[in-house]
C-alpha cells in the first residue's frame, strides 16, 4: 500500500507539471492573440512563463504555510495589555494610514 502511495506522490507533480502548461498555452494562444493582437506561443514557452509566473507570485504552493501557534498567542497578549493611551495612539495611527492609502487611490 505505501509503494502505491509513493508512486502517487511521485506521479502527481509529474502531471500537473505537464498539464499546467498545457492549459497556459491553450489560454494564451485562443484569448491573447486575438485580443491582443499577440503571437501564438508554443509548449516550452508556456512551461517557461508557468515557471517565471510561479517564481515571481506563487512559490509553487509553498508559501501558504500556517504560522506558529505562539505568533498568534504572543499579538493577542501584547494587543490585551496596551494601556489606553497606546490604544488610542493605535487607533490614530490606523486611520491615518487608511486615509492616506484612500488618497492614493483616488
Amino acid at each position: 500500500m505505501t509503494y502505491n502511495r509513493k508512486k502517487i506522490f511521485i506521479l502527481i507533480p509529474i502531471a500537473i507539471l505537464l498539464v499546467l502548461p498545457f492549459m497556459v498555452m491553450l489560454l494564451w494562444n485562443n484569448i491573447l492573440v486575438e485580443l491582443l493582437s499577440l503571437k501564438t506561443i508554443s509548449y516550452l514557452q508556456a512551461l517557461g512563463l508557468f515557471v517565471l509566473s510561479r517564481i515571481l507570485f506563487g512559490s509553487f504552493g509553498f508559501g501558504n504555510r500556517p504560522k506558529p501557534p505562539y505568533a498568534k498567542q504572543f499579538f493577542k497578549e501584547k494587543l490585551m495589555n496596551l494601556s489606553v493611551d497606546e490604544k488610542l495612539s493605535m487607533k490614530e495611527e490606523w486611520k491615518n494610514r487608511t486615509e492616506k492609502s484612500e488618497k492614493n487611490l483616488e
